[in-house]
């Protein structure tokens, strides 16, 4: 018992000698922590109305229990399997086609040997990330216009016929997954470029000697440099396939490109906001993040068997 007691003191001891001496670092981290707690945790208190008939007037403990009604509303409604395979379409069309790109345009930026040419073509990538969704989707509706639009101006001056590409659903989730591509692919690749200054020149300096070509040391030496960045931004991307944007789709929608359009999130804001369906909406998103939870857990775990790199 009495060793038991002197660990615990030691064990105190210890942490308020670490307290005092990096109390510097412990403040500039409060703020991070005190972001977190209200806007990430403590919300998560709201959660239980997923399992209750909400009723404003009784409050969230008010309002009576109901287990999982709401869940097995959605499980058995007509719009289940649209929802799904839109949100889960558009969210592995978009980490197909979105994490590579980022890293090829990385690579190839890591080669330009002009710094002039090399800030500019980083300069162009860059901006479109700090447009607003709205101007991204404000220019994607000038574009494609069947009337006046470029690219069907293009297509008329090669003898085609115009394309409705805003009301056709066929091509809700090229236009959506592209044009995220172009406006986001400049601003991801920063991460990968900082992994590749990392990597020792000597090693390039050797495979040269060796006679390895610039392609030779992209693939045996650059790419397995940022693999470990690479995994761990593939898990944090796997954990949130199911979260396409509301903004982005909602302002896309449209009544004739609904059926390849429609995606968890829009259907939580027309159920929750507009019809007033709060407990409803909740399971709702409750289910969504559960399932990127499991898909995180799950692709974490992969990683750390296969290749030893992961999140934890």
């Amino acid at each position: 018992m009495n060793t038991t007691n002197r660990t615990k003191k030691s064990f105190a001891s210890q942490v308020l000698k670490n307290l005092r001496r990096n109390w510097s670092l412990y403040v500039l981290f409060l703020p991070v922590i005190i972001y977190f707690a209200v806007f990430q945790y403590f919300p998560m208190y709201g959660v239980q109305i997923a399992f209750k008939d909400f009723i404003a007037t009784k409050g969230i403990w008010g309002s009576p229990w109901v287990g999982f009604k709401h869940f097995e509303r959605f499980f058995d409604s007509y719009y289940f399997w649209r929802l799904i395979k839109n949100t889960l379409g558009i969210g592995l069309y978009e980490l197909a086609v979105g994490f590579p790109v980022p890293i090829l345009l990385a690579l190839m930026i890591n080669e330009v040997r002009s710094k002039t040419y090399r800030r500019f073509v980083q300069t162009v990538t860059y901006a479109p990330h700090f447009l607003s969704t709205v101007v991204i989707v404000g220019m994607v509706l000038i574009f494609l216009s069947p009337q006046s639009g470029l690219v069907n101006q293009i297509i008329k001056a090669f003898g085609g016929d115009p394309i409705s590409f805003m009301t056709q659903p066929g091509w809700f989730k090229t236009i959506y997954v592209f044009s995220g591509v172009w406006q986001h692919m400049g601003w991801s690749s920063i991460i990968y470029l900082a992994a590749l200054s990392g990597i020792d020149p000597q090693l390039h300096e050797a495979a040269r000697v060796d006679g390895a070509s610039r392609l030779q040391r992209i693939w045996h030496i650059n790419i397995p440099g940022i693999m470990p960045t690479i995994v761990i931004l593939l898990i944090l991307n796997m954990g949130s396939v199911l979260s396409v944007g509301f903004e982005k789709v909602f302002l896309m929608q449209n009544d004739l490109n609904m059926p390849a359009s429609d995606v968890i999130s829009t259907h939580v804001y027309r159920s929750g906001i507009l019809g007033a369906q709060y407990s409803f909406s909740a399971a709702v998103g409750l289910f969504n993040s559960v399932i990127n939870f499991i898909m995180l857990i799950t692709v974490n775990f992969i990683a750390r068997k296969v290749n030893e790199t992961s999140l934890w």
